[in-house]
């Protein structure tokens, strides 16, 4: 047979799909409730097409292909149908694909990740995924005043999961075992100069130099730290904290040069001149400095995109003070980060680029009905409090004990979730055609591996095909009717009696979070 899809002639067999017969010609059609070889029923409607001949809109992941057929994939009508099928979708869903203390975290670490890497012993992997988001995670241990611990749901219950300690000996293990952290990336001939040693310009050194660049940092004191070096006292900071994580920084290949007072003729011959790029993170008191720079100032620093945090010179950056007066440390590392980041990018491309927003489902607060759901998967010890105090932190197996209590708010498959990608492609809202109740929270958890959040699930029927199919002897069914039908095991079974070998294909084939794995 002969169709036409977005104005491309296809030759199709008899008995495909629209959506199949795009995909052979290279035509990408969203689709969530579809897999190939896998039964479905059209339920998303993620996929809708318009064919052009009838003048409707068709699920193209069932519809057959029939001769001289005329689809339209792509327009502006088609696109506000889709955004309408996914805020539909979104109206029945109760979960968050970050958890509250990953969203009220100024780094946005993931809170819930670590901790489960920590409850397993595994503290060089937690500390390797804190500093994907966080270059000082020893320093922040000590001073961050814990914006993620107030958001916190477990403090609804009792007491929050003590964060920051628990941060703080993924880094004061690894030095206590002597690690350095190397470069293992190729190195790319660029080289940026970064103003101020303070929590920013470190942070902003730690992502530039594991992105392959040289960086130099330059500062008009003696040494090296800015406010938390000089405004921080040593009962709060130990110091030898401070030159540790100084010194990770410097054998990642950092080049300090101290007592360097820059003026208008070293900016201009030295650092425009020799640097690729610029990166400013001054203390307050070198405020005049930046303002002898020709940079515009206003009352809220130098004049910076929110978003790139680049100046209105190309090429120069700024972080930290010079960006926003008067924020904790966790911000200015932050924001370190994201100036990092931006200027990699301005390396590589051109162009400055800030970091990218996802769709992010909340469901808000936790009710004192759920209690007991979400404390399925934390441990109901009360909060551990460190044998030597405060200073001294955790213990291994203090934090390992803390850990567990973490009640995991996050969804497993936030990276991996069509129905937040798609979300966020379209630009859909959650709360378009929200109620005004919304459903209870349930977690089944009795299999060792697997996860099952029911209200999260679009009941696409993708896992009871594959149950099915692979010859189950429970498996999973549609339970109810209407608008309460839900997905489950039969026969009042458990989720371990459900998925006795097909664990790992339903969870690949759900595309929500309904189903995830627990270690993720």
């Amino acid at each position: 047979m002969k169709i036409t899809i977005d104005h491309h002639r296809i030759e199709a067999k008899e008995g495909m799909t629209v959506m199949e017969a795009a995909a052979a010609a290279g035509i990408v059609i969203p689709a969530m409730c579809h897999i190939a070889g896998v039964h479905n029923h059209p339920s998303c409607m993620v996929c809708l097409v318009k064919d052009i001949g009838r003048n409707q809109f068709i699920p193209s992941c069932s519809c057959l292909v029939e001769d001289e057929m005329l689809i339209q994939t792509h327009s502006p009508e088609i696109r506000e149908l889709r955004r309408e099928a996914l805020e539909l979708l979104l109206s029945d869903h109760v979960g968050d694909c970050e958890a509250p203390c990953q969203r009220s975290c100024p780094a946005h670490m993931d809170i819930p990740r670590m901790n489960r890497l920590i409850a397993q012993n595994r503290l060089q992997e937690a500390l390797d995924l804190v500093r994907e988001e966080i270059a000082l995670p020893w320093i922040l241990g000590y001073i961050c005043p814990a914006p993620c611990e107030k958001a916190c749901r477990r403090g609804t219950i009792d007491l929050p999961v003590s964060v920051c300690l628990l941060k703080r000996i993924t880094a004061e293990d690894d030095s206590r075992r002597g690690n350095n952290l190397l470069i293992k990336v190729p190195r790319t001939g660029k080289r940026v100069a970064i103003i101020g040693t303070g929590p920013a310009g470190l942070s902003a050194a730690f992502y530039l130099l594991r992105s392959g660049h040289g960086c130099t940092l330059f500062d008009q004191h003696s040494d090296p730290g800015g406010m938390l070096r000089s405004h921080i006292p040593e009962e709060r900071l130990p110091r030898h904290v401070l030159d540790a994580e100084i010194d990770v920084i410097r054998n990642m290949g950092a080049e300090f040069r101290m007592s360097a007072r820059i003026d208008d003729r070293r900016f201009e011959e030295t650092l425009l001149h020799d640097f690729n790029a610029l990166i400013l993170a001054t203390g307050n008191e070198e405020q005049k400095i930046l303002h002898d720079f020709g940079l515009i100032l206003d009352e809220e620093g130098i004049r910076v995109s929110r978003t790139t945090f680049g100046a209105t010179h190309p090429g120069i950056f700024a972080c930290g003070t010079p960006a926003s007066k008067n924020q904790m440390a966790v911000r200015s590392v932050a924001q370190g980060k994201n100036a990092a980041r931006s200027a990699d990018h301005f390396l590589r491309t051109g162009k400055p680029h800030g970091p990218l927003k996802k769709f992010n489902s909340s469901f808000g607060i936790l009710r004192e009905t759920e209690f007991e759901t979400y404390l399925v998967e934390g441990s109901r010890d009360k909060r551990t409090e460190p044998a030597g105090g405060l200073r001294s932190g955790f213990t291994i197996g203090e934090a390992i004990r803390e850990a567990a209590r973490c009640m995991h708010c996050d969804c497993r498959r936030q990276e991996d979730c069509k129905l937040r990608n798609y979300a966020g492609e379209y630009q859909a809202h959650q709360k378009r055609f929200i109620g005004p109740e919304r459903k209870m929270i349930t977690k089944v958890s009795g299999h060792p591996m697997v996860v099952y959040e029911s209200e999260k699930c679009i009941k696409c029927g993708l896992c009871v095909a594959i149950t099915s199919r692979e010859k189950e002897p429970i498996g999973l069914s549609y339970i109810g009717r209407g608008f309460d039908v839900r997905i489950n095991v039969p026969l009042k079974g458990s989720i371990l009696e459900a998925l006795t070998r097909t664990a790992e294909k339903v969870v690949q084939s759900c595309p929500t979070g309904a189903l995830a794995w627990k270690s993720k």
